[in-house]
């Protein structure tokens, strides 16, 4: 029976949407006859991790959430003290560590910091999902909910585990539009994903309703150095809007190379032969750092398909007052910062496009690292200017962003040093990613996460 792995990454409470997606879960092993690993990686205070216990014991039973008994799901609901065991056995079987162990150490903080990290918790999902025999990892968010129609949900997975590890040339009829080159048709389907609807992704949209142009002054920071005005322009109009407010009302499924600009992390499936190669950028306390292997699936020219079946988003209020603002608007900046680094890598990649694959269509995980090495070489220049900007916009802001900005100012030497430092990680963590993932999948059946 085929496994896939349907994973939800938390650290705060999100009862409702455990519910909801064991809901897609079982949907996804009675329409597809699939063994569905439900992993909820809870890295919530106990108190929160023990009403998640709750809300995962009120799933239908292993094996009979599927109804005709088609398919099954398996759940598994890990703390972090579960994932550590585990992260901490595969580095040791792996012996990326290498003799003496002090990167053993390094290796398990990148994969488990104590702080936010949407690559390091995806990661996490890539190498439990190896472990249980899983063909690909399908990626849902706490702080999102499923589009209805006509009283049911629209749940994502119908054109992921249609479409996703076939054969380009195969799916045709499983979806409602080719584009794709024919090039590129005996070609995997790496990538199949969607959007949102509701609010912006990033949580500034009270920046654009305060001020209109301060708005487009902190969006356009993100830009590449030496963007020409009508570009930001652009980015600015493009960027965190997802796929807009109408609710959905029919299927719209494209194969193309993906456009990745209409897709977001909290509605994305990945097939097993990316992930394997390549894990997602570390860094923590950075919005953006888990969309890297869009780019890669992109730019080295693998099929993708892009659906309709938008995702709802929310706001948790906790990240619009107090402490929470504070960290949100901190995981902005250096979102920000990252974009130094990360840029080069991107134009590297799309300038060698299929010639990051082998002859076998895998990416080539060498070029990747070596391209993130070479970027934490790149002057600073840009992100002191960033920054600079970026304060200004807040104290014209006032409030509390002019209170942040005091917050942030005695920052900015330790939040350069780490935007660097984040990539050389991407680095170290690409080499020792192969070796991780081939201990992950040899994990005996006695040390498997429950």
């Amino acid at each position: 029976m085929r496994a896939v792995c349907l994973t939800l990454p938390t650290n705060r409470e999100c009862a409702a949407t455990i519910a909801a997606i064991g809901a897609e879960a079982a949907y996804a092993a009675r329409r597809f006859g699939v063994r569905v690993h439900l992993l909820i990686l809870d890295s919530a205070d106990p108190a929160t991790y023990r009403r998640h216990a709750e809300a995962v014991a009120a799933l239908p039973a292993a094996g009979s959430a599927a109804g005709s008994g088609a398919g099954e799901v398996v759940v598994h609901h890990l703390d972090e003290a579960a994932q550590r065991a585990f992260l901490r056995d595969v580095i040791e079987r792996s012996g990326a560590a290498g003799p003496d162990g002090p990167l053993g150490d390094k290796l398990l903080d990148l994969m488990l910091p104590d702080a936010v990290s949407y690559g390091a918790c995806t990661n996490r999902a890539f190498l439990l999902a190896g472990a249980l025999g899983c063909a690909s990892v399908h990626r849902r968010d706490s702080d999102s909910a499923y589009q209805l129609l006509d009283g049911e949900p629209v749940f994502p997975i119908e054109h992921e585990l249609a479409t996703l590890g076939l054969k380009a040339a195969d799916v045709a009829a499983a979806v409602t539009e080719v584009t794709l080159d024919p090039v590129h048709a005996d070609k995997p389907v790496a990538l199949v994903g969607g959007s949102f609807i509701g609010e912006l992704s990033v949580d500034i949209g009270e920046i654009r309703e305060l001020d209109p142009d301060a708005y487009h002054q902190v969006v356009a920071l993100w830009a590449p150095t030496g963007a020409s005005e009508q570009e930001r322009r652009e980015l600015v109009a493009d960027s965190f809007t997802g796929g807009g407010t109408d609710p959905f009302r029919h299927d719209r499924a494209v194969l193309d190379l993906p456009d990745i600009w209409r897709i977001d992390m909290c509605n994305v499936a990945l097939d097993h032969e990316v992930y394997d190669r390549v894990p997602l950028p570390p860094a923590t306390a950075t919005i953006g750092s888990d969309y890297f292997l869009l780019h890669l699936v992109r730019d080295a020219t693998l099929p993708g398909v892009v659906h309709n079946r938008h995702i709802v988003n929310y706001y948790t209020p906790e990240r619009r007052t107090g402490a929470g603002f504070t960290a949100y608007q901190l995981r902005y900046a250096k979102f920000l910062l990252s974009m130094l680094y990360l840029y080069p890598v991107y134009s590297e990649m799309e300038a060698a496009r299929g010639a990051l694959l082998d002859e076998a269509h895998h990416i080539r995980a060498d070029v990747i690292a070596d391209s993130a090495r070479r970027s934490a070489a790149t002057d600073r220049a840009e992100n002191h200017r960033r920054l600079d900007a970026l304060d200004h916009c807040y104290r014209q802001l006032g409030g509390k962003y002019a209170e942040f900005a005091d917050h942030l100012a005695p920052q900015r030497a330790r939040l350069l040093d780490e935007a660097q430092a984040d990539i050389e990680d991407f680095a170290l963590l690409i080499d020792a990613w192969g070796p991780l993932m081939r201990a992950s999948k040899a994990t005996p059946a006695d040390r498997l996460p429950r």
